[in-house]
């Protein structure tokens, strides 16, 4: 209660959370090699807070996360999904955890208002839970990378993931091999933002 008054009579403190929130947005990178460290359960937990706690529509809550820890499952995982011809991501092999993403079913109401409109709802909710939890552990100290080219059929098989869902993403995480700063090419804020009818 002390603490949600001070920051509430203390502007400063609101502005320093804002600043450290993009810093950690700017923090976040994709990691493709990893350390042999372990990653704490501790920590994993925490991420799948953070995942568990984001938004989505009508409140369906359309996924379910699949954390691939022992090191015999996750090698027979990350050779079935990462061979060729997905070869490309092979270096999630080297990952001492994956996280297997499947997508649920969301809400009728969602289903339908995503008919009407073109959208299926249930990839963006997935995609804002997964944000979350890499943003979590960019703040734990671990790196991860967001993998949507893999063989997913393979990989439900031997996760035991039914043939009606779907694993639409894997994200790889661990402890990176190196802090070294890399460059981060994004268009400038110019070119992707306007106000009202600017430009028009």
């Amino acid at each position: 209660m002390a603490e949600n008054w001070y920051v509430a009579v203390n502007p400063w403190k609101r502005s320093q959370d804002k600043v450290a929130f993009l810093q950690l947005v700017n923090k976040r990178k994709s990691i493709r090699k990893y350390s042999s460290r372990p990653v704490p359960r501790e920590a994993i937990e925490r991420c799948m807070e953070a995942a568990r706690l984001s938004p989505s529509a009508c409140n369906s809550q359309p996924w379910s996360f699949i954390v691939v820890d022992d090191e015999n499952l996750r090698n027979k995982v990350s050779e079935a999904a990462f061979s060729p011809p997905y070869s490309l991501n092979a270096f999630a092999k080297a990952a001492p955890v994956l996280i297997a993403v499947v997508t649920e079913r969301s809400k009728y109401i969602t289903l339908v208002a995503g008919f009407f409109r073109g959208i299926q709802y249930s990839l963006v909710d997935v995609a804002v839970a997964c944000e979350h939890l890499i943003l979590q552990a960019t703040e734990e100290g671990l790196g991860t990378c967001w993998l949507g080219w893999f063989n997913e059929k393979k990989a439900k098989k031997i996760l035991n993931v039914p043939r009606r869902k779907k694993i639409d993403i894997i994200i790889s995480m661990g402890y990176p091999e190196s802090d070294e700063p890399r460059e981060r090419i994004r268009r400038p804020l110019s070119k992707i933002r306007r106000y009202n009818k600017e430009g028009l």
